[in-house]
């Protein structure tokens, strides 16, 4: 008998420290509408839409040379694959919905991460010429992901 009130004193305490830890203060709730319009959690992401293993190459070389040099770009970008049977793999980056660099990629898979590695150089020039013209015209018919 003994032996079994001790268990229920156990289960007893248990419960009540749950309890109290579920009792922890709320954090302040968060009204969706003072958020900014252009305000994106998922920044600097690099989507892969390859289709080959030639093109999951060039973008697996693409994001660690990114990574490597630029590892606080809060640009997210896409690349985008569309294989030909004539020229090899058709490859896009687009940025905010503007392509910043289009290549055809070799059937050689060799040449696809010598090919990434050149492709960095431009595709940040190009990232930095869009924000500049982002953030120097103004229009108030336009939005700025319409410039």
């Amino acid at each position: 008998m003994r032996f079994m009130g001790f268990r229920l004193g156990i289960i007893v305490a248990a419960l009540l420290s749950a309890a109290a830890a579920a009792q922890e203060p709320e954090p302040p709730s968060r009204n969706l509408d003072e958020g900014r319009i252009n305000s994106d959690p998922l920044k600097g992401l690099v989507i892969n839409r390859t289709v080959t293993v030639m093109g999951w190459d060039f973008y697996s070389n693409f994001t660690q040379v990114w990574q490597a040099l630029y590892p606080d770009s809060q640009d997210t970008m896409t690349i985008i694959e569309r294989p030909t049977a004539q020229f090899g793999s058709e490859i896009w980056i687009t940025y905010l919905n503007q392509t910043v660099f289009h290549t055809f990629l070799s059937p050689a898979r060799s040449r696809a991460k010598d090919q990434s590695r050149e492709v960095v150089q431009a595709v940040r020039e190009n990232i930095d010429i869009i924000n500049a013209q982002r953030q120097f015209i103004q229009d108030a018919d336009l939005g700025p992901e319409e410039m």
